[in-house]
């Protein structure tokens, strides 16, 4: 790290990713150093105040006490949570360790520790974090590139094992895992283990039927089903979905999200200004159009339902694949059947599987 930064700080919201790199960054640390006490690891996620304090006194101990054998030392404070967006680290007993915790890193002789530390989650709206980014050697791991990180890490594990991914077969995977790296890395895992010696191909069919959905991500299973139109199948889903013991809000609020994009993509279609060829959605017609509409979207800089501009092109591309068979008028009816449903919900809260049976029939007849 540079000379002027005290300690490394390695943050982001793919607890993967930052791990990974805090591993990399603290080989680089510890290169050449012969002691082994003079590498220590600390664990600091913490569930409360109490283990709070103890995690910053282990960690004031560590940074000033010297090697034995006049080597460098090297401490690596591993999986902060406490500037995160929970009850500890909002609490003000928090904030005020982390105040000391702060004056011990300002007060650290580089020359005689080097101090790593990794996070996540963040709360990028504390101030804390703010101090780690002026104070310290920073990287705040995810944005923009996230996405094409996980791709790489899958596709390189994928060769590792001996298979690899189909076309589209990436996007997919990251769609069903709601973009976490970790699980993406272990479905990869799984797959490979399905096709065996014999190696082979990852297609979108695999995923589809052998990686669960986790969360309610763009690939939730009742929500594609219905936007299949396949009715039969949407049924079956609802079922496996309440045999589960889920509530009927959050499917609702899937159908929902996905309907107002499509929406907004069947009117950008329709009018022209967004073109669908063999490879999906023309890119440039894509970019040219969200210059045109950014003023409409002011505020809404993070993925949302509401902005179709947030989306993932990919995603936009096999839902402008769906959307051939639904006409406007048909989408601007399913959004009036979910409300419906909606108010159906409130009046029958014992027969929330009744009534999403009922609305599928109703839309997919």
């Amino acid at each position: 790290m540079p000379p002027s930064r005290p300690f490394a700080f390695i943050c982001g919201e793919d607890d993967y990713l930052v791990s990974k790199r805090g591993r990399e960054r603290f080989a680089e640390l510890t290169a050449g150093l012969t002691d082994e006490f003079s590498r220590e690891t600390i664990e600091a996620g913490v569930q409360n105040l109490d283990e709070l304090e103890s995690v910053l006194n282990r960690f004031r101990a560590a940074v000033q006490t010297i090697s034995l054998f006049g080597d460098r030392k090297a401490v690596w404070l591993k999986d902060v949570n406490f500037i995160a967006d929970t009850v500890t680290g909002r609490s003000e007993g928090a904030k005020a360790l982390v105040v000391e915790f702060q004056a011990v890193l300002e007060s650290l002789d580089p020359a005689a520790v080097a101090v790593l530390i990794t996070a996540s989650p963040v709360d990028r709206r504390r101030k804390e974090l703010k101090w780690m980014q002026e104070h310290g050697a920073y990287e705040f791991l995810g944005g923009d590139g996230a996405g094409q990180v996980l791709f790489t890490l899958a596709a390189a594990e994928a060769c590792a094992l001996g298979v690899n991914f189909a076309p589209g077969a990436l996007e997919m995977l990251g769609a069903k895992v709601n973009g976490n790296t970790r699980l993406a890395i272990e479905e990869t895992r799984k797959l490979a283990t399905y096709l065996g010696a014999a190696g082979g191909a990852i297609t979108e069919g695999l995923i589809r039927d052998l990686v669960p959905d986790f969360g309610e991500g763009d690939f939730f299973e009742p929500a594609e089903s219905f936007f299949s139109l396949d009715l039969n199948w949407t049924l079956d889903a609802q079922k496996r979905y309440f045999f589960a013991g889920h509530s009927a809000r959050p499917l609702l609020s899937s159908l929902q999200n996905r309907n107002r994009i499509l929406i907004q993509l069947r009117v950008l279609l329709d009018s022209g200004e967004l073109r669908l060829g063999p490879r999906g959605l023309d890119q440039a017609a894509f970019s040219a159009a969200q210059r045109t509409y950014a003023k409409h979207f002011n505020g809404l800089e993070e993925k949302s339902s509401f902005n179709i501009f947030s989306q993932n092109l990919w995603y936009l591309s096999k839902l402008g694949e769906k959307i051939r068979g639904l006409t406007l008028k048909r989408l601007i009816d399913f959004q009036t059947a979910f409300l419906t449903a909606f108010e159906e919900i409130l009046d029958r809260p014992q027969d929330e599987e009744g009534v999403m049976r009922e609305l599928a029939i109703r839309c997919l007849s």
